[in-house]
C-alpha cells in the first residue's frame, strides 16, 4: 500500500505530508522558545535596578556568529533552488557550506563558553582600591581572570578555596563592571586596550563569594546558558539532518527526486527557524 502525498502535494492544500509535519513541529518549537523568552523578560523586569548584568558577553564574537548563521540560511536556499533546477552538483556545494557554517558556529560558541568558565566575579567583605591605568576605583566586586600558581582554574567557587587550602590568589581585573552604562563599558575597554593588566592579590579570608560566569553565578547566566545551549542543540541536530540528506541520503535523488527535494526543503525550513531564534537571542542577550 502506497502512502498518499509523500512526494506530491495535495491538490487542495498544495502541501505534502512532510511539510505539514514540519510546520506542526515548528509550532511546538515556537511555544518552547516563546516560554523561555517570556521567562527572560519577566525575570529581567523583576530584577532590582542596577543588579542585572550587561556588558559581560563578547559582542564582536556574537556578531560574527550571527553573520555565520545568516550565511548558512542563504546557502540552504541556494542549494534547494539549485536542486529544483536539476543541478545536483551545485546543491552539494551550497549544502557543504551550510554544514561548515553550522560547525563553525558551534566551534565559536564552545570557545565562548570556555571563556565564561574561566571568567570570575569576586564579592569581597570590604571594598578595595583597584587601579586601571591612571584611574583608581574603590569597589567590593571585581570581574576578571583568576591566576593561581600559573594556572587558570575552571569552575572555581567559594568552597574550592577552602578545599584546596588556597590562602590567596591573583586576579587580573577587567576595567569595567556591569553596573556601568554601555557607553562607560565601551570607553573603559578602549582605554584599557593594549595596556598591561595589573594583577590584584586577594586573600581568601577577604572573599565573601566567588563564582565563574556559570549558571550558578546569577539568574542572568542561568537563562543565558539555558537558551544558548538549547539553541546550540538545535543547530547540531539540524546540521546532522542536513549532513545525512547531503551524504548517505543523497541516493534518493536517483530513485525519487521529487521526494528528495521535499526532504531538502523540510530540513531547510527547520534551519531557517534555528537561524531566526538566534536573530532574537543575539540582541536580547548581547545588546540589551
Amino acid at each position: 500500500m502506497e502512502i498518499p502525498f509523500v512526494s506530491k502535494a495535495r491538490p487542495d492544500t498544495g502541501l505534502y505530508n512532510a511539510k505539514v509535519g514540519i510546520w506542526l513541529f515548528l509550532a511546538s518549537e515556537v511555544m518552547l522558545f516563546g516560554a523561555l523568552f517570556s521567562a527572560y523578560i519577566l525575570l529581567r523586569i523583576g530584577a532590582d535596578p542596577g543588579t542585572w548584568p550587561h556588558g559581560l558577553l563578547d559582542i564582536p564574537i556574537g556578531t560574527f556568529n550571527t553573520a555565520v548563521l545568516i550565511t548558512s540560511s542563504v546557502t540552504v536556499v541556494l542549494g534547494w533552488s539549485a536542486l529544483k533546477m536539476g543541478n545536483f552538483g551545485a546543491y552539494r556545494k551550497y549544502q557543504a557550506v551550510t554544514i561548515a557554517c553550522a560547525l563553525g558556529f558551534l566551534g565559536i560558541k564552545t570557545f565562548e563558553y570556555r571563556d565564561k568558565f574561566g571568567h570570575y566575579e569576586v564579592w569581597l567583605n570590604k571594598p578595595i582600591a583597584v587601579k586601571h591605568g591612571a584611574t583608581e576605583v574603590t569597589t567590593d566586586r571585581l570581574l576578571g581572570h583568576i591566576e593561581h600558581n600559573g594556572a587558570h582554574p575552571l569552575f572555581w567557587k567559594t568552597e574550592t578555596l577552602a578545599r584546596n587550602k588556597v590562602e590567596s590568589f591573583k586576579l587580573e581585573p577587567d576595567p569595567y563592571h556591569y553596573t556601568m552604562s554601555t557607553k562607560e563599558i565601551a570607553h573603559a575597554k578602549k582605554e584599557a586596550a593594549g595596556k598591561p593588566h595589573t594583577p590584584v592579590e586577594i586573600k581568601t579570608s577577604d572573599v565573601k563569594r566567588l563564582s565563574a560566569f556559570v549558571p550558578a553565578h546569577s539568574t542572568y547566566f542561568g537563562i543565558y546558558f539555558t537558551l544558548t545551549a538549547l539553541h546550540g542543540l538545535h543547530v547540531l541536530i539540524g546540521a546532522l539532518v542536513i549532513a545525512y540528506i547531503w551524504g548517505p541520503g543523497a541516493k534518493m535523488w536517483k530513485t525519487d527526486p521529487e521526494r528528495y527535494m521535499n526532504r531538502v526543503e523540510v530540513s531547510g525550513l527547520f534551519w531557517h527557524f534555528v537561524d531566526l531564534v538566534w536573530i532574537f537571542l543575539f540582541p536580547v542577550l548581547y545588546l540589551l
